[in-house]
């Protein structure tokens, strides 16, 4: 990864509970949406700014994203319901990566838990934004 952020990076993650991954950043497409739960979903359009995604590349570029392998596997025998799942895809310099972590088997490595603090990390920044205050709260909750 180029140590200046490249005028094509660009990520999208998807995210949520098992396979009902219904949240999602998207800076290729500037839009969000939002899992209403029981209402389905909502999308707005929030472009990031020039020094928000800045940030985030940092960040990608301190914990070597596009370097990552095998996130997911921990090895563990442990299951859990409801989990949390997260679905990656990030261009960086004409190189597209995909990564996918889940704390189904209850726990994660070293990565996944970078990833998850980095989609949490950019989280925060788009709560920020009036768009996304503006869609609707979720309704009811998942088992």
């Amino acid at each position: 990864m180029p140590q200046e952020m490249p005028g094509d990076f660009n990520f999208l993650v998807r995210f949520g509970y098992g396979e009902v991954t219904k949240n999602e950043i998207n800076s290729y497409e500037d839009q969000v949406v939002k899992d209403l739960i029981n209402k389905e979903t909502a999308t707005a359009d929030i472009t990031l700014t020039t020094e928000e995604m800045r940030s985030i590349y940092k960040k990608m570029y301190e914990m070597n994203v596009m370097g990552m392998e095998d996130v997911a596997f921990t090895g563990s025998n442990c299951s859990k319901i409801p989990y949390n799942e997260d679905n990656w895809k990030i261009t960086v310099d004409g190189e597209m990566k995909s990564l996918t972590w889940s704390d189904q088997h209850c726990d994660v490595t070293s990565e996944a838990d970078q990833l998850l603090k980095l989609r949490k990390f950019i989280q925060q920044i788009v709560e920020t934004k009036e768009a996304y205050k503006e869609l609707p709260e979720a309704e009811g909750g998942y088992e």
